[in-house]
């Protein structure tokens, strides 16, 4: 049986001082989703999700939680089903992690604020789960952006809500706790059954993390839908208005503009082997060709993003003489050839000949990035 709809939405319209930032945003969504919203700066993420939290008023619209209108709900019910986590700088005084992680117990602790003997068990507990345990005695304002941003998520968990929201919790964090951050919201959102509805700016994880995606662009949803409708490279190029550089959707990276002219360097390369040398070449904004590469080769991509001339075969195919002759008479036509060093096997003889040819024409082979200077 398919599990009722759990948190709604419908045709919302958010803004500030009667003035709509955003119209008619609608989703519904289940226990246990994850909903990112992705788009350009000042698309009104945030406000959206200041006003689904209760924070901004609604122009118009309603938000629903089990049926129930947000509007309706008093602010310590509203606190037992929704806990939040915002961009705002937490930074309280004289307070340890544990002090910080345990406002979230205020929904429970009654008219005098105390914490009974199960409420400091949760707050212990929710510290344990975001990896900050060892964090509870120590001061809040001398740890790491990390480790708060960890408490942070601490002190809303501990709240023991049904839905969290989240303005781009990422920010300020290092790749690794970039992906901490995002593994702890997994596990709870399909271990507890958790809501969440999160902004985020880093389209490569928000690809990896998300159950549904809503694009905000123009006042209003753009798009929406699950990863693999969203994240093309024809969809994120239009909502970001990307004119220089790529969107690769294969790898959910975005590659910088390719260097103008005609191609001076020839890397042959295939596997990945070539990236680096694609992406320092085109840093120092030196033209170059690429090849010869398999259509389905993980580096394709790249290639093409970066590359002035890119020679190219199809897949599961050995190379034939006429994709070798094209390559060849482009080699021919470089003061320089760059060994990637992909392994050179039956499949792909011919970019053994190519450096052979090099050689044989007194074209000089690099092997080194450094080489390049």
């Amino acid at each position: 049986m398919t599990d009722p709809i759990f948190f709604s939405v419908q045709a919302l319209s958010a803004g500030y001082s009667g003035h709509p930032v955003v119209r008619d945003i609608s989703f519904s969504l289940r226990k246990g989703s994850i909903l990112t919203l992705i788009g350009p700066n000042g698309a009104g993420k945030s406000t959206i999700l200041k006003t689904i939290s209760g924070q901004l008023s609604a122009l118009a619209g309603t938000v629903m939680i089990s049926g129930r209108p947000l509007s309706a709900m008093p602010g310590r019910v509203l606190a037992r089903e929704m806990s939040l986590l915002l961009t705002d700088r937490v930074r309280p005084d004289m307070m340890t992690c544990f002090e910080v992680a345990a406002m979230g117990r205020y929904p429970y602790t009654g008219r005098f604020g105390r914490l009974t003997e199960t409420d400091r068990h949760i707050v212990h507990e929710t510290l344990e789960r975001v990896h900050a345990g060892e964090l509870a005695d120590l001061d809040f304002l001398e740890i790491s952006d990390g480790q708060r941003q960890r408490v942070l998520l601490a002190r809303a968990l501990a709240q023991e809500p049904n839905i969290l929201i989240l303005d781009e919790p990422t920010s300020y964090l290092d790749i690794r706790h970039k992906i901490e951050l995002l593994d702890i919201l997994l596990e709870e959102a399909h271990q507890r059954q958790l809501t969440i509805v999160l902004s985020l700016h880093e389209i490569d994880l928000a690809e990896k993390i998300s159950d549904m995606v809503m694009c905000i662009r123009d006042n209003c949803v753009w798009r929406y839908g699950p990863p693999e409708e969203v994240f093309n490279q024809s969809t994120i190029t239009s909502l970001y208005d990307i004119r220089e550089g790529t969107y690769l959707a294969a790898s959910g990276s975005i590659e910088l503009g390719r260097a103008p002219g005609t191609p001076e360097i020839f890397v042959i390369g295939g596997g990945g082997y070539g990236i680096p040398f694609y992406r320092a070449l085109a840093r120092k904004r030196i033209p170059f060709s690429a090849g010869i590469l398999f259509e389905h080769d993980l580096e394709y991509g790249t290639a093409c993003a970066l590359a002035a001339q890119v020679y190219s075969a199809p897949a599961f195919e050995p190379i034939s003489e006429t994709v070798f002759n094209r390559a060849a008479e482009g080699l021919l036509r470089c003061r320089a050839a760059l060994d990637a060093g992909a392994p050179v096997r039956r499949m792909n003889q011919a970019n053994g000949r190519l450096l052979q040819k090099a050689a044989e024409a007194g074209i000089p082979v690099w092997r080194t990035i450094h080489e390049l200077d």
